[in-house]
């Protein structure tokens, strides 16, 4: 058998590169992902402080059921303002006055809703037993926590206004 090294194959065609549509999305959508996850791991250990020390005040030092419940959110709301800054949204723009205001402010308007929430399901569903408070807590955390969201990307956290 003989090689000749001379001989030149011909060259295959390329094959033309067909994107999908939602191409450019695909960033922001991986960008969604990862401040999601970021903001349920931020926020599940506040989750985790918040409920410690309801469940703590409530059945432990025997506080009034709406007293434990603010003054658990009031602590994890600022256990969460390090995670938040330092960590979920630590590429977005610099510390600021309006910043901490912004978040304080929408973090109370958040305690203000989680409190209602729980009320009604304390004392309106009677869920009043350990289980139940325990229950109206979670309930109340979980749906004030996408009024959270919202307001910390959008008002709080903002990106620096070159970098969009």
């Amino acid at each position: 058998m003989t090689v000749h090294l001379s001989e030149r194959r011909a060259p295959v065609a390329a094959l033309p590169v067909i994107r999908p549509r939602y191409a450019p999305r695909a960033p922001r959508v991986r960008r969604l992902a990862l401040e999601v996850a970021r903001f349920s791991v931020v926020g599940g250990s506040g989750v985790a402080v918040n409920v410690l020390f309801f469940n703590l005040a409530l059945h432990g030092l025997m506080w009034a059921p709406m007293t434990a419940t603010v003054v658990a959110s009031c602590v994890a709301m600022g256990t969460n303002y390090l995670g938040f800054r330092f960590f979920a949204y630590r590429d977005r723009a610099s510390r600021t006055r309006r910043q901490i205001a912004l978040f304080f402010a929408f973090s109370g308007l958040g305690v203000a809703m989680e409190s209602a929430l729980f009320y009604l399901g304390y004392h309106g569903l009677g869920m009043s037993g350990p289980l139940g408070s325990n229950l109206a807590k979670a309930l109340s955390i979980v749906l004030a926590s996408g009024f959270r969201f919202v307001a910390y990307r959008t008002w709080v956290f903002q990106h620096a206004k070159n970098a969009r």
